[in-house]
């Protein structure tokens, strides 16, 4: 098994294959609220078949090179992860998303591991636009889209209902000119 050290603080990128369907569905058990709050990641993962089941659609969508799921270990558990939801290899653009359990909140993980995912959309796959779309409320996400060089492209009003809620969903994104100069600034 193969990972990317994300720091000096025992914290790994791997990928999050069906395999670790039990180990998934412990970690989304342990943040369900939390996660719950913004995504409708832990509606979907509710037992150990879902679980699989979601696992395996990002094995189908990383087969079919239409996307990527990669997850945040730290000190050997799984926290968090990051992901390309979608990616068009012929358009050249991607829709980064993430989530991170509340007790690994504040050490920079997902601005580190979404860096690395994008990185190799870039570079790897000829990505030219990466997305991050956001509940306009969401303000941690929206400061690792800042982090990450990305700029506002626009907001939908109303557009996402989450848990009977209507929020506004802004968009952010990020072209490879912009990523590779602001990777060379750092």
């Amino acid at each position: 098994m193969y990972g990317i050290s994300l720091g000096g603080d025992a914290a790994w990128l791997r990928p999050l294959e069906p395999w670790r369907a039990e180990e998934f569905l412990a970690h989304i058990d342990r943040g369900r609220e939390f996660i719950g709050r913004w995504t409708g990641l832990s509606d979907a993962v509710v037992d150990l078949a879902s679980s699989r089941a979601f696992l395996l659609s990002y094995a189908e969508k990383a087969a079919a090179d239409a996307g990527a799921l990669h997850g945040i270990w730290l000190d050997g558990t799984l926290v968090g992860g990051v992901m390309l939801r979608t990616m068009d290899t012929a358009q050249g653009t991607a829709e980064a998303g993430c989530w991170l359990e509340p007790g690994a909140v504040g050490r920079g993980l997902v601005t580190r591991a979404a860096g690395v995912l994008i990185d190799w959309a870039v570079e790897e796959r000829g990505i030219h636009r990466v997305e991050w779309q956001v509940a306009a409320a969401n303000e941690p996400s929206i400061a690792v889209a800042r982090r990450l060089g990305m700029r506002r492209d626009g907001v939908l009003r109303e557009s996402y209902l989450r848990r009977g809620q209507r929020h506004d969903i802004e968009i952010w994104s990020v072209l490879a000119p912009q990523w590779r100069a602001g990777r060379r600034e750092s």
